[in-house]
């Protein structure tokens, strides 16, 4: 019995070290190495041992859907699972599985493009450019009476490109100038202009000194901002209280609070908007004297301290970015009794629910960052929107029956306009990149738009 049970552990053993041999925990080295290939008898493959892949890499605009093994050399002795002359679609990535003896290595076989673009430009550390990958061009505003005869770029590249004129170089950007970049048969060249903006008349305000300091949330909202209404630009609140931001020409001040977590409560609100009620004298004045306010998110608590009534949204709550939730439909709010009003005007609709406006499509990441008024008896001091129009003096364009999750305050003789948008469906930015934004995610920007124009009087 001893015995058998010896010959047993012994069998195990054995087949234990032969399914071992076949982990790729295993130093191969020398065994099953790729030691060069080349596809299309051009096109030398970068192997990286560690990470088991093989890059390809090929013009920016060769066709890769064809294409053939024509050199393959590796570990004496060893096999591959592909050969010379094998042709392969390289839209994907391959398996190349070299085997010796016993033992093998996979590889993941790729092509890549060249690519040449600049990603961000930054001027003296605070001034962002807005690019547009269509036209190549870049464009900064700085605040007027900056000298344009010496600014210094930051300027990032896609990886392993090269730069003319460096990064980090001093230019004259009087007249407009030009930057080059390369990477292998890639190159493109931005023309880069520089603005003075003397008097916004759209201001995007933050609690940050600059707007690449925001969170991506908010970032996402500027960039949209700068891109897409004229004469518009970034101003932190600090510069709105030192009084270093003319003011005369602007029509509207955006604000889009975001904070992972949320933000519950007025103290809550005071604790994570310092700069902002710090800035308070200096936005009532700006209110008081005619401009209006587009208040998002987090924001809407902000007419509180603007000389509005004493009300805050009273049904908060909001996820962590990196942690956002994965829609598993279109999300939506009701405009029901409110379908004439400006903001919902040209939307991308669904046409089965026309009271409805729809904000991103499934598999989009959100964190659901919501700062509304719950409307019943059950709790919250607003039995039904009556109530919630006594107390707050705000008047509700949209919500469903127990809920406002957009509101107003019209403009008077004595002071300007307040639009809110506090639903958790205003949502700019998604940790899943173009996932869930291809159809009704567009309404973002346009609803933006609306409310812009709007308060304009437009």
């Amino acid at each position: 019995m001893k015995k058998l049970l010896l010959f047993a552990i012994c069998l195990s053993s054995i087949a234990f070290i032969s399914c071992e041999k076949r982990n790729n925990d295993f130093d191969l080295t020398g065994d099953c190495d790729v030691l060069s290939i080349k596809l299309d008898s051009v096109y030398g493959g970068v192997v990286d041992r560690k990470a088991r892949t093989i890059v390809v890499a090929i013009p920016e605009t060769y066709d890769e859907h064809a294409m053939t093994i024509t050199e393959l050399s590796l570990s004496q002795g060893a096999t591959a699972n592909r050969k010379v002359g094998d042709k392969l679609n390289m839209t994907t990535p391959h398996l190349l599985r070299v085997t010796n003896g016993d033992v093998f290595l996979d590889y993941a076989l790729s092509v890549k493009h060249d690519e040449a673009r600049i990603l961000s430009f930054v001027i003296n550390g605070q001034y962002l450019g807005v690019i547009n990958q269509t036209t190549h061009t870049i464009s900064v505003q700085v605040p007027a009476g900056t000298s344009l005869s010496s600014l210094t770029p930051t300027i990032t590249t896609t990886e392993g490109a090269s730069l003319t004129p460096a990064s980090g170089v001093a230019q004259d950007f009087t007249n407009p100038v030009q930057y080059t970049v390369s990477y292998g048969s890639a190159s493109l060249t931005y023309t880069v202009t520089v603005l003075e903006m003397s008097a916004p008349h759209v201001i995007y305000a933050g609690l940050a000194a600059t707007q690449q300091q925001l969170p991506i949330e908010e970032q996402t909202a500027v960039m949209w901002l700068l891109s897409n209404v004229e004469k518009a630009a970034y101003v932190s609140f600090a510069d709105l209280k030192a009084g270093q931001v003319d003011l005369s020409e602007c029509k509207v001040i955006w604000w889009h609070l975001h904070k992972d977590g949320g933000i519950d409560g007025k103290g809550q609100f005071a604790n994570n908007a310092v700069e902002a009620i710090a800035a308070v004298d200096a936005l009532k004045a700006y209110y008081q004297a005619g401009g209006s306010f587009f208040l998002t998110r987090y924001a809407t608590y902000l007419p509180a301290y603007l000389g509005e009534a004493d009300c805050v949204p009273n049904n908060c709550w909001g996820q962590k970015e990196n942690e956002a939730e994965t829609v598993g439909g279109p999300w939506e709010f009701s405009i029901a009794g409110h379908t004439d009003h400006a903001l919902w005007q040209n939307l991308v609709m669904n046409s089965e629910a026309l009271d409805h406006v729809y904000t991103c499509d499934k598999g989009y990441r959100i964190t659901n960052s919501t700062a509304q008024y719950h409307i019943g008896a059950d709790w919250g001091g607003y039995d039904d929107r009556d109530m919630f129009r006594s107390k707050t003096g705000a008047i509700d364009i949209a919500g469903g029956n127990d809920a406002v999750v957009a509101w107003e305050y019209k403009r008077t003789s004595d002071h300007g306009a307040i639009v809110c948008i506090g639903s958790g469906c205003y949502d700019w930015y998604s940790v899943a990149g173009d996932a869930g934004t291809g159809y009704y995610h567009a309404n973002i920007a346009k609803i933006t738009e609306n409310a812009i124009n709007y308060l304009k009087g437009e």
